[in-house]
C-alpha cells in the first residue's frame, strides 16, 4: 500500500492509502490468445477463413481453426508460416503466445509468487 496519493504516473487520486496492487488486479483484462489476434487483426478485416490461411501456409484446416478459437497455442512451425504469409516476423507470432503464457502463469500462481522473497536486490 501507498499513501503518496498516485499509483500510476499521470493518475492523480487523493492523499488516502490505497492498495495499488488490488486496483491493479480489479483493471486487468484478460490475456489475449494469438489466435484472437489471428482472427480479428487479419482474418476478419481480410475476409479470410481459416481454411484459405491454412490452404496458403500450408498445414491442417484445423489447425488454423483451433488456434483462432483459442484451443491451442501457437508453435513456432505456425509462427514462421504466419509471418510469411501477412508478412510480419515469426517474433511478432511468438511474442504473442510468450505474452499470453506468462498472463496465464501469473494468474494461476499469483499466490505462490508473492511468498517468494528475492535472492539478490536490486542494483
Amino acid at each position: 500500500m501507498i499513501n503518496d496519493g498516485s499509483c500510476f504516473v499521470g493518475l492523480q487520486v487523493g492523499p488516502e492509502e490505497i492498495n495499488c496492487e488490488l486496483l491493479l488486479m480489479s483493471k486487468k483484462l484478460s490475456a489475449v490468445h494469438p489466435g484472437e489476434v489471428l482472427r480479428e487483426e487479419f482474418l476478419v478485416p481480410m475476409k479470410l477463413s481459416p481454411n484459405a490461411v491454412a490452404r496458403v501456409v500450408g498445414v491442417p484446416r484445423t489447425r488454423i481453426e483451433r488456434l483462432v478459437n483459442g484451443q491451442t497455442a501457437l508453435t513456432a512451425d505456425t509462427a514462421l508460416r504466419l509471418a510469411k504469409a501477412f508478412r510480419t516476423t515469426p517474433a511478432f507470432w511468438m511474442g504473442l503466445q510468450a505474452q499470453y503464457d506468462i498472463e496465464r502463469a501469473q494468474d494461476e500462481i499469483h499466490a505462490g509468487l508473492k511468498k517468494i522473497t528475492p535472492i539478490v536486490d536490486a542494483a
